[in-house]
């Protein structure tokens, strides 16, 4: 059985098209999901240094290097400044923009009913609090 030019052209554009349409279909089934990695300098934080002790000191003593970090009146603020969802009270959370009493208190219920948040991307999984709101907020928040 001979095959013609035209069937082999046609017989490679249909398995071209194929592969096309499998590896358009299948790029989207993976579960993978995106992860936000959050890095401070270590340096530019205060560090406590430790003098060893000599017959002549009674006891080793801390000692602050650099400028001392603004002591924070909310709690909930990690050392960057930023408000740990998983720890603020909806007082600390409704200073956030675009939170009010309403999704404060959703966030509290949702992280007592749901656990945790991993990351603050979700935030989205509480009602009322969608990609637009949480573009907002994002850079002013953080989880531990």
């Amino acid at each position: 059985m001979k095959i013609s030019k035209l069937e082999l052209i046609s017989l490679l554009l249909a398995a071209a098209f194929a592969a096309f349409a499998a590896g358009w279909f299948l790029r989207g089934a993976s579960s993978a999901q995106p992860v936000r990695v959050e890095t401070e300098n270590l340096l530019a934080k205060p560090t406590a240094v430790t003098v060893p002790v000599t017959s002549a000191q009674p006891s080793a003593v801390p000692v602050a290097t650099g400028t001392p970090a603004p002591e924070s009146e909310n709690p909930a603020a990690s050392p960057s400044g930023k408000i740990n969802l998983n720890t603020a009270t909806m007082e600390e959370l409704m200073t956030l923009p675009g939170i009010g009493e309403k999704r404060a208190a959703a966030i509290v219920a949702d992280r007592e009913a749901n656990g945790p948040f991993r990351v603050p991307e979700d935030l989205t999984r509480v009602d009322g609090i969608g990609e637009g709101i949480l573009g907002g907020l994002i850079d002013m928040v953080t989880v531990s």
